[in-house]
């Protein structure tokens, strides 16, 4: 079975179970605010300038911050009200959780946030210009325990790579997980790339005390004692 295939079908077992307590979809409203991979024209063998995410907004030229798995948009919605000069696009796999971010995007009339439905890791890759992102936000990625499905991992070799072609000259990636294991996955990799240089992690300006980054999955947990740990990785020029 095509890897592609094989994901889809591990999230169609998970989703029921995942997106219950959601409103169902003829409830929700991603007009004006939420994008489909599969919607948009086709790539190119490199990113075009008409393909430029920042041109959803109403002013392309503010800083661009993107998180890769945004969920239920928490962060995004609690992110954008504290810096309106920035613009903010959150990519989620998930389709019922892209619908409800982007629905409470809309309802919340955030003007600088965005939500796509595609393969976070493709789409930076094909549609993604050079050095045109402030920010990158990747919080509690999905850990992918068993070791032949480390390769779906969002930190590699080569994402790192890719991640550095996009991220502008001082930009920065953050990175937040619980899991020990994914933890010292971030910093094998880290330690071999050359291309960032390592900071401490500041919370998110939204963040409440004792918190990284204020995300729903962070707030269930923080009372089971789970550690949290974060990285900021700031891109050399």
């Amino acid at each position: 079975m095509p890897r592609r295939l094989r994901f889809d079908a591990i999230l169609a077992k998970l989703k029921p179970a995942m997106t219950r307590s959601l409103p169902s979809a003829s409830r929700l409203d991603v007009s004006g605010y939420g994008y489909q991979a599969e919607e948009l024209p086709p790539a190119g063998e490199a990113p075009r300038p008409e393909d430029d995410p920042r041109l959803w907004f109403d002013d392309p030229n503010r800083p661009f911050e993107l998180e890769i798995g945004s969920g239920k948009g928490t962060f995004l919605v609690q992110e954008a009200p504290h810096r309106p000069e920035h613009n903010f696009l959150g990519i989620e796999w998930m389709m019922a959780f892209w619908r409800y971010a982007a629905d409470r995007a809309r309802r919340r009339g955030l003007q600088n946030v965005r939500m796509l439905h595609a393969d976070a890791v493709e789409f930076v890759r094909q549609r993604v210009a050079n050095e045109s992102i402030h920010t990158f936000h990747l919080y509690f990625s999905d850990p992918w325990p068993k070791s032949r499905h480390h390769r779906r991992r969002v930190v590699q070799d080569s994402t790192l790579t890719e991640f550095h072609r996009v991220i502008e000259p001082g930009g920065t990636l953050r990175i937040v997980t619980d899991h020990d294991e994914l933890w010292s996955w971030y910093e094998e990799h880290v330690d071999r790339c050359t291309l960032f240089e390592r900071e401490p992690y500041e919370p998110c300006v939204s963040a409440k005390p004792g918190e990284l980054v204020g995300s729903n999955f962070e707030r269930k947990f923080i009372p089971e004692g789970r550690h949290f740990r974060g990285m900021t990785l700031r891109r050399k020029a």
